[in-house]
């Protein structure tokens, strides 16, 4: 309801977004905010692990994470919902499926509808955090089939036991954010751990850019050097595909 000194938010929320509370959500086109008690707060958080600010970036539709500046999700010409369609379907994700980097947890979300089970690993308590509060990450706080764990995916992997997963879903950082996650030493590790016939996704970025054809080039051949018998690209889904 509006009224002289604001929008009016009726039950269960009984909260009142003053005039000029609503000019500052307006003025801010990169932040997403929490109304509580009258009062506005952004949904960001600083890491004292990783030394960087996480935090929701609105889209048109769902919000992506900004992390470190970097938006985690394509969102020109797409949003963040079309990207993660993309990628389930270029993953096909049954079974027991590993999601390496879990973020908001779009993607452990959509692969779980057709998981037996899923495990998502975050590196970052922050970003856990600010998930947290987006509703669009729900599920990923409720879904029995949903496991999460915080705490390096490279640790993980390499702990893991040998021919678990039934399906690898790899859409780490930028490699200027986590190289070592984008490393033929990483892929040997993924390629131990899937079981035979299993699929990995691994996300690269846009093969039509100069960066992105080079370095689809580049994990293309350092997943065929790891031992998977066929890569191909899913530019679709700014992605390739390995199977074992």
């Amino acid at each position: 309801m509006l009224s002289a000194a604001g929008v009016q938010f009726l039950a269960p929320l009984s909260e009142v977004l003053t005039w000029a509370n609503a000019e500052k959500i307006m003025d801010g086109d990169n932040a997403c905010f929490v109304l509580e008690q009258g009062s506005l707060r952004q949904i960001q958080a600083f890491s004292e692990v990783t030394n960087r600010n996480s935090s929701l970036m609105p889209t048109k539709s769902a919000p992506t994470l900004l992390l470190a500046g970097f938006p985690m999700h394509r969102i020109k010409d797409t949003n963040p919902i079309q990207d993660t369609e993309q990628k389930i379907k270029a993953a096909r994700p049954t079974g027991r499926v590993l999601d390496t980097s879990m973020g908001l947890g779009y993607t452990a979300i959509y692969a779980a509808r057709t998981a037996s089970q899923l495990t998502t690993i975050e590196l970052d308590p922050a970003v856990v955090e600010v998930a947290s509060q987006n509703p669009w990450s729900r599920d990923l706080f409720t879904n029995p089939r949903i496991e999460r764990l915080v705490q390096d995916s490279y640790d993980y992997v390499e702990s893991a036991r040998d021919a678990t997963f039934d399906c690898i879903i790899h859409d780490p950082p930028t490699v200027q954010l986590a190289g070592e996650l984008y490393s033929g030493a990483f892929y040997s590790e993924l390629f131990r751990i899937t079981k035979p016939r299993g699929r990995v996704f691994h996300y690269v970025g846009d093969p039509k850019s100069l960066s992105g054809s080079r370095m689809t080039r580049g994990v293309v051949d350092r997943l065929t050097a790891a031992g998977f018998r066929q890569v191909t690209p899913a530019p679709a889904a700014y992605g390739v595909v390995a199977v074992k």
